[in-house]
């Protein structure tokens, strides 16, 4: 009898352990795994088949399951550091353990892996975005003229502008992107501001603090680049309104300049149909410091 309470208990115990599984979202990594004799796939589509058949049976006893993404080159790395050795699997164990406290991951949540290996590169592109973007800002040191720390000061600017700009958006969901040219890389950011209630609106943490660090770059470097928003509502047209980075500031477009900027093709440079139920709009107005006046870093 005590022998049938301890199994069940363990049961109990296994059901609340969060389990990580660090995953190979394409080809080219699972090729790369496959040097390893103890990784015994084959197949790409049969490991993610059986991926997807390991995640539905623990969330059927209601286990708790976090995908991370697993980087190959990484993992190699990891081992060569640590002196682990790359082929037992307790090794990539202990690197998918890592890969849960400071990695991309997403939690498992019943949809089919083709919906969450998007999430999963989405927040592995994220996360490398702002942490590069976090590198230059505090590379940039501190302002010549007066000794301030130009990425802390651009991140709080970034961070005011921010606010300001989704404080005057009219009502509705907000679909923000901001782009700051290189060199070395342009970086692209995407925000969305869902409407939560009626005075108040709902954030990713994380997606806004990469937004903000990305903005603040494009601030502090005075490099190329832009915002766009578009607001969406039930029962009304879609508005789209920009800026431009100028000066270390935004400086508003035009309803034209929005209109081309959104009707024109990124790669090949040429015109594209204008979308229906959509207006483009000059933004509201953010106020005079947002114009890049006085001293910037």
């Amino acid at each position: 009898m005590a022998h049938t309470d301890q199994r069940a208990m363990r049961r109990v115990l296994r059901r609340e352990i969060a389990g990580t599984i660090g995953l190979l979202t394409d080809e080219h990594d699972f090729h790369a795994m496959r040097q390893y004799r103890s990784f015994t796939f084959d197949d790409h589509l049969t490991y993610l088949q059986q991926i997807e058949t390991l995640l539905k049976s623990r969330a059927a006893q209601g286990s708790h399951t976090t995908l991370a993404l697993f980087d190959p080159q990484s993992y190699a790395a990891y081992c060569a550091h640590t002196g682990l050795d790359p082929e037992a699997p307790a090794s990539r164990s202990r690197f998918t353990a890592e890969l849960a406290a400071d990695g991309p991951t997403v939690p498992y949540d019943g949809r089919p892996l083709t919906a969450l290996l998007p999430a999963l590169v989405d927040e592995a592109v994220r996360q490398a975005t702002w942490e590069y973007a976090t590198t230059l800002l505090t590379r940039l040191g501190p302002c010549p003229t007066c000794g301030e720390d130009i990425g802390r000061a651009a991140f709080v600017r970034a961070a005011d502008l921010l606010v300001r700009i989704l404080d005057t958006a009219p009502p509705g969901d907000r679909h923000l992107v901001c782009s700051v040219a290189g060199p070395p890389e342009s970086l692209v950011t995407v925000l969305h501001a869902d409407q939560d209630t009626a005075d108040g609106i709902e954030l990713d943490e994380a997606e806004a603090l990469e937004f903000t660090s990305v903005l603040a770059l494009g601030l502090a470097t005075r490099s190329p680049g832009g915002l766009v928003m578009r607001t969406s509502i039930l029962g009304a047209r879609d508005r789209v309104h920009g800026w431009r980075l100028r000066a270390g500031g935004l400086e508003p477009l035009t309803a034209a300049e929005v209109f081309d900027a959104y009707c024109t093709d990124v790669e090949s440079g040429e015109p594209i149909p204008p979308e229906s139920g959509v207006d483009y709009c000059v933004p509201p107005d953010l106020g005079e410091e947002t114009a890049g006046h006085g001293h910037r870093h």
